[in-house]
């Protein structure tokens, strides 16, 4: 069978970039491969909604039931890419069928870390990435007691807020010193410390794990000092990895990600490679860099169109995270790694405030608790690499847009 664009991974990225072909006037026939047997679907609510159990599936559909056979885009669900011929532009799938095409794109998102250690093989040790995932940890919940958490980033945050709120006793588990410190501040890991324990959870921080304990079943977590921290049950945040697989044994160039050039193309130009799976040149990063955001899939898809389209442009947009934890949203922009310097707006103790890094007196990134306002203006802030005065980034009196 032969497909003018074949995509594999049906995840964000990849059901963007179908949808957004279809918008622009693409009239070719679209193949979307994923391995899930489910219709695409919206990640972030996963850690969130969807583990408290407030939200239907169907809410978390990215398009309605009927939209992909109307916008003529085949699916193939529950079905995996095999094998990727780069040289004679061919596919293979599981289910047996060969596909040529004119263009493919890699959207094969992350693939979770795993524990490696003592133990970690027993039952009720579970990681969150899929919709699956989610409805075996609420199936397995709601008999759970004692949870443990294995991780102190976004992730790991987000599932001890959920189980909380259902009323479960939670203790958190990072290696780190603080939360979050690959991706922000001491000043905004403070302040998520403080929450998670005003809500009683209990962080174990700078904690290493030797082992899981339990007979079949997990009992415990073992830390490196030997004390063994309870649990019924244990869920895995310790992030992703590129999932690069497909692109290796077709002989495309990786390196910690799918390498892919300003218009999202691989070594191999008819072969493009989108989302958490890519590893881009970013402007806001310095050099090549892998993000694993909405914001990026979404990007990263339009700028793939565009390519396709016969339209190659340059992607240059800023990073955007965000994350909901109780009450409080945390939305950033931009890149911490480089900052030197950070200015705090409003009282870092209690919402709204927000965090303006700075690297050389310019703005290089955002984080904004509470604080929409700042967020929209922190884009444009990072975009143009402004340099505000100090004295008037830190007064949350005055609009951070006027700063721009």
């Amino acid at each position: 069978m032969y497909r003018d664009v074949v995509i594999v991974g049906a995840g964000h990225a990849g059901a963007e970039l179908a949808s957004t072909l279809r918008r622009k006037g693409f009239g070719g026939s679209i193949l979307l491969v994923g391995d899930e047997p489910v219709a695409p679907y919206e990640r972030p609510p996963l850690s969130k909604a969807c583990l408290l159990g407030t939200i239907e599936i169907e809410r978390i559909l990215l398009r309605e039931s009927d939209y992909w056979s109307t916008a003529a885009i085949e699916l193939a669900l529950g079905c995996a890419a095999t094998a990727l011929d780069a040289e004679k532009d061919g596919l293979q799938l599981s289910d047996g069928r060969h596909v040529d095409f004119a263009w493919c794109v890699l959207a094969t998102g992350g693939k979770v870390r795993k524990l490696n250690c003592p133990g970690s093989d027993l039952a009720g040790i579970y990681y969150l990435r899929t919709l699956r995932d989610v409805q075996a940890i609420g199936a397995a919940i709601g008999e759970a007691r004692r949870l443990v958490v294995i991780g102190g980033g976004f992730i790991g945050l987000e599932v001890a807020a959920a189980a909380r709120q259902l009323g479960k006793e939670v203790a958190l588990i990072e290696t780190q010193r603080r939360v979050l410190a690959r991706v922000t501040s001491p000043v905004v890991s403070s302040f998520y410390e403080a929450l998670h324990r005003q809500r009683g959870v209990r962080l174990l921080l700078g904690s290493a794990i030797s082992g899981l304990e339990g007979e079949g079943q997990v009992s415990g977590v073992r830390l490196a000092d030997g004390t063994v921290e309870p649990a019924d049950l244990v869920v895995v945040g310790i992030g992703i990895d590129a999932d690069t697989g497909l692109a290796e044994q077709a002989g495309l160039a990786c390196d910690a990600g799918i390498l892919v050039d300003e218009a999202c193309r691989t070594s191999q130009p008819r072969i493009l490679a989108i989302g958490d799976c890519s590893r881009h040149p970013n402007d806001f990063a310095g050099g090549l860099w892998r993000l694993e955001s909405v914001q990026h899939a979404n990007d990263s898809a339009g700028a793939a169109a565009d390519t396709i389209l016969g339209n190659p442009g340059i992607y240059r947009e800023v990073p955007t995270f965000w994350s909901d934890q109780y009450e409080c949203r945390l939305q950033t922009a931009g890149l911490t790694k480089d900052a030197d310097e950070i200015v705090v707006r409003g009282d870092a103790g209690q919402v709204p405030f927000s965090v303006v890094y700075l690297q050389e007196g310019r703005v290089v990134a955002v984080d904004a608790i509470n604080a929409p306002k700042d967020f929209m203006a922190a884009r444009h802030l990072v975009r143009s690499g402004a340099r505000p005065d100090r004295k008037l980034l830190a007064d949350p009196s005055i609009a951070l847009k006027s700063l721009a």
